[in-house]
């Protein structure tokens, strides 16, 4: 079983529309509102390619209580925290003729030291019977930086992978603690280590002290670096669609490949790639096409 951890989860509405114009006005249909986050979004991915996987959220307000309710109606095991500051939400206006996503993120609200004490309680809980444990997405105003470190160093002690999407100093923190994996994006990177050079950025990471980097770059593909190398995964040509979810569907590859003993950078960069290739062209974040085992064969590789 994945937990997957998520301190600031949002309700996710996707909005479509036939071509965005700034600054004039559009009329849409109702939007799919879901229960989102990165780490339920990892989840999602973790569920619909066969394995097990466990959400560990807050909710809070009447937003929460929307969010429970589609996560109950999803089928996915899940334990929320209640908080008293409501659930933020997160906008995506997707544009069908250029095929791009735009996505506006509210920030979230606080946690109170009894809320996070609950949080910090209930993985530690929850980590007795999971293979890998999963922190992923912004942190709320206030957050305590070393959060993700402390997941690090929570699965070290049941001796499980952990794997840690994230940015700035929650992100080195975790590289500090001995990540297995993070997973930043590029600009993530660049913000967190003051390297515009990805690899260059990754090796930072790596002498702080986690064990691999998979960077994500966009229409590029995706990077592995650990400290015996370099390797890449690209599809021939970009895909047009909703990228909202692609990282986390890269994420959920590397969980659960680590989770079953895989530790091949070759092998874990071109899952991921594949992956979130195939998050893509699926119409919400959290889900993969259907044809997503297909997508590895049409990767181009180096290394």
């Amino acid at each position: 079983m994945i937990l997957t951890v998520t301190p600031n989860p949002a309700v996710d509405l996707t909005y479509r529309v036939a071509a965005l114009e700034p600054g004039e006005t559009h009329r849409v249909a109702a939007p799919a509102v879901r229960a989102g986050g990165k780490g339920l979004n990892v989840a999602r991915v973790v569920a619909q390619t066969g394995g097990a996987a466990f959400v560990l959220t807050t909710a809070g307000g009447p937003s929460g209580l929307r969010l429970a309710d589609d996560l109950e109606a999803s089928g996915l095991p899940s334990e929320l925290i209640p908080v008293a500051a409501p659930t933020r939400s997160s906008v995506a206006i997707v544009d069908e003729t250029a095929g791009t996503a735009t996505i506006l993120n509210e920030t979230g609200a606080g946690l109170s030291p009894a809320e996070w004490t609950a949080l910090r309680e209930a993985a530690e809980r929850l980590a007795v019977p999971a293979t890998a444990v999963v922190g992923s997405g912004s942190l709320p105003p206030g957050a305590p930086e070393t959060f993700y470190a402390e997941l690090v160093a929570l699965a070290r002690r049941r001796g499980i992978p952990s794997v840690i999407d994230a940015s700035g100093l929650p992100l080195l923190a975790a590289a500090e603690a001995g990540a297995d994996a993070l997973k930043p994006n590029r600009r993530e990177l660049a913000e967190t280590v003051g390297s515009d050079d990805p690899v260059a950025g990754a090796r930072i990471l790596l002498t702080a002290g986690a064990g691999l980097v998979l960077v994500s770059l966009g229409a590029d593909g995706m990077l592995a670096v650990t400290g015996d190398g370099v390797w890449s995964a690209r599809l021939p040509a970009p895909l047009a669609g909703n990228a909202t979810g692609a990282g986390d569907a890269a994420v959920a590859a590397i969980a659960t490949a680590l989770a079953a003993g895989v530790a091949d950078p070759a092998a874990l960069v071109r899952r991921a790639t594949a992956w979130s290739a195939a998050a893509v062209v699926a119409p919400l974040a959290g889900e993969l096409d259907p044809a997503y085992e297909g997508y590895e064969a049409r990767l181009v590789t180096t290394s």
